[in-house]
């Protein structure tokens, strides 16, 4: 195994986990990345004292992180310091409601109550349900390779699919538990968490709040990036070589073999086995020379993508906890302006993330790191929008329902701010219509063996790992999609 080599196209986090794994299989492993910095949507920024994620802000099902980095050798603990969140979040609604998701069951059931009376034991029964789905969709479904459509189409897998109720849209799931329009939205906006449409999202992904409250949210100490550091160290203490500003301009295939990558400054280097860790459908539309599968890839569903708005103040706003969602009374106007025209509304529901209330060290003292997270349609040459426009309009929205809130003087103590638009989302990291919550959408149809598969039906040396292959988006799955990708690798090649 020891003259077994790999390059992988890109350094996100699923590039450098799988690099962290074929390496521990040895692999002599090339990582190269087009920016000059790794880890692509778990990255960071810091200017001026503050310090801002780039993409995700809270690590989600850490059972998962826990069970992969062990896979890679490594325990969490010893590699960053998570801070729990007591509360993960608060809700507030435009006529004054507000409900805290928190692991104190006495405040929960204190806000549930009063917003629906009998509503505390049903949210125990519902968080129950999808953590059952959560347990057996990991064991069954997102947990595992499927090789063969055999695998994946048998009568214990149609059971399974009945199970998790894939044939019941999550939000009348919902309403099956509660009656209150706030408690439905309360526990079902979270699929907006890996770009997909609460009121179409099958009730498997109740499986999202009830992970979050079952298992807890927590934060790294330092940002998302000090996962990025952590599996960076690991892989170059392995042998890992990075190569940060060089983008790869195609994959170099004959035949039916993937025979290395060609740099954009004219490099070309060979290996064994490519791993394309870029935006999939990029990789096939962008590297490869099948036009037919990447115009195939072009018709599938994909994810929204959001207008984010980063603010670096000279004032602390106590009335924000650590992360705020704000929903707006017109909140399924909103969700067909994002999913059905692609577009953003002018009073959108939001998400803000104040990182210093649990770390000090995201802002200077006595001053404020917040980040906006807009939620948006995603970039669609169909229906062109002056993304500009609706930055400004946007914008305005926010720091109006911010004023209700009591933060009446936000506009005046902001030092800087800077933003990114879906097609920022688009040029920085080569996401496929700026679908920054990761390009493909999950429905049926786009999960298990048939959501595209994570080795290349032609070139068979030739993988995938990251959000748009199986299992799916965002960084729990992108992490075990580095886990099952190695796993197959290792099974093709032993």
């Amino acid at each position: 195994m020891d003259n077994k080599t790999a390059v992988i196209v890109g350094a996100g986090i699923g590039g450098i986990a799988t690099s962290v794994f074929l390496a521990r299989n040895g692999y002599k492993v090339k990582v190269y990345e087009k920016n000059e910095f790794p880890g692509g949507r778990c990255s960071g920024i810091t200017r001026d004292g503050h310090r801002f994620d780039m993409g995700a802000t809270i690590y989600l099902m850490p059972s998962i992180y826990r069970s992969v980095f062990e896979s890679m050798g490594l325990k969490i603990e010893d590699c960053f310091q998570s801070l729990p969140l007591n509360t993960l979040y608060k809700v507030y609604f435009e006529d004054g409601t507000e409900i805290p998701f928190s692991a104190n069951n006495v405040i929960m059931q204190s806000s549930l109550e009063e917003t629906e009376p009998g509503s505390y034991q049903k949210a125990r029964r519902y968080i129950s349900t999808g953590y059952g789905f959560f347990e057996l969709a990991m064991k069954k479904l997102i947990g595992r390779n499927f090789y063969h459509l055999f695998d994946f189409i048998t009568i214990s897998n149609m059971i399974l699919l009945m199970k998790l109720k894939t044939y019941i849209r999550h939000i009348a799931f919902a309403r099956k538990f509660f009656r209150h329009p706030h408690l439905v939205k309360a526990f079902t906006f979270q699929n907006i968490y890996v770009g997909q449409d609460p009121n179409k999202a099958p009730a498997l992904f109740a499986m999202i709040p009830a992970a979050e409250l079952t298992e807890g949210s927590l934060v790294p100490a330092g940002g998302m990036y000090k996962i990025t550091e952590a599996l960076i160290s690991h892989a170059e203490k392995l042998g890992v070589q990075f190569f940060y500003g060089k983008a790869v301009s195609r994959i170099k295939v004959n035949k039916r073999m993937a025979e290395g990558v060609v740099l954009e400054d004219g490099e070309e280097t060979t290996s064994d086995i490519v791993v394309a860790n870029a935006d999939l459908p990029y990789v096939y539309h962008e590297l490869l020379p099948d036009r037919r599968i990447s115009k195939r890839i072009e018709r599938l569903k994909y994810s929204c993508s959001a207008i984010v708005i980063h603010w670096g103040l000279d004032k602390t706003y106590p009335q924000l906890g650590h992360h705020s969602v704000f929903l707006s009374d017109n909140y399924n106007s909103n969700l067909n302006c994002i999913f059905k025209d692609h577009s953003i509304s002018d009073d959108p529901s939001f998400y803000i993330h104040a990182p210093s209330r649990t770390d000090p060290t995201a802002a200077p003292d006595g001053e404020d790191t917040l980040t906006v997270i807009i939620p948006s349609g995603h970039a669609d040459e169909k229906k062109p929008q002056d993304w500009n426009e609706r930055l400004h309009k946007v914008r305005q929205s926010v720091i109006k329902r911010l004023k209700k809130l009591g933060l009446t003087d936000i506009d005046d103590h902001i030092k800087f701010e800077f933003s990114y638009l879906p097609h920022d989302w688009k040029n920085i990291f080569n996401l496929s219509k700026g679908a920054t919550f990761g390009s493909l959408g999950h429905n049926i149809f786009q999960m298990g063996y048939f959501r595209p598969h994570n080795r290349h039906k032609k070139y068979r040396n030739l993988y995938f790992a990251g959000g748009s292959t199986h299992p799916g988006n965002g960084i729990p799955l992108v992490l075990l999609s580095a886990k099952l990708t190695t796993e197959r690798i290792l099974k093709d090649l032993p």
